[in-house]
């Protein structure tokens, strides 16, 4: 059977944290925070926008401008979405819209651009907030 891959990327951080706790002063507290995982949808902050989601001149490939693209057309309803592939548990994370932000993981990860099409699916089919929520947890969670 395949292992989960959110399975090691957990064990990996833990292993690492553990190790940065050991040798470093005040590490421990932070390796502990870190570890929390946030497992609900946050909600989207007031006047939030795309201006922060990578440009077609930061990108290089082709299928992740469109995903972007469809980022940005939708900060409002992004923002209010967690992303499932483990970068919520990252500190600078706040939502999925934070994947498609400068030091975000979707340049490099499957999930957090399927998740996205998902939700701009859904959203531009006219779903509410609530069941792009149920949908993306029921795919991805």
């Amino acid at each position: 059977m395949p292992s989960d891959p959110r399975s090691r990327r957990q064990f990996l951080r833990v292993l690492s944290l553990g190790a940065t706790a050991m040798v470093v002063p005040g590490a421990r507290v932070r390796a502990l925070d870190l570890l929390r995982t946030r497992s609900e949808h946050p909600e989207p902050r007031p006047g939030i926008d795309g201006s922060k989601v990578l440009t077609v001149d930061q990108l290089h490939n082709k299928d992740e401008i469109v995903v972007y693209d469809m980022i940005r057309s939708i900060p409002e309803v992004a923002d209010g979405i967690r992303c499932q592939c483990g970068c919520a548990d990252l500190p600078e994370y706040y939502s999925l819209l934070t994947c498609y932000e400068s030091g975000g993981m979707a340049q490099h990860c499957e999930v957090c651009l399927s998740e996205a099409r998902l939700v701009h699916r859904l959203h531009k089919a006219g779903r509410p907030m609530n069941d792009i929520r149920a949908a993306v947890d029921a795919e991805f969670g």
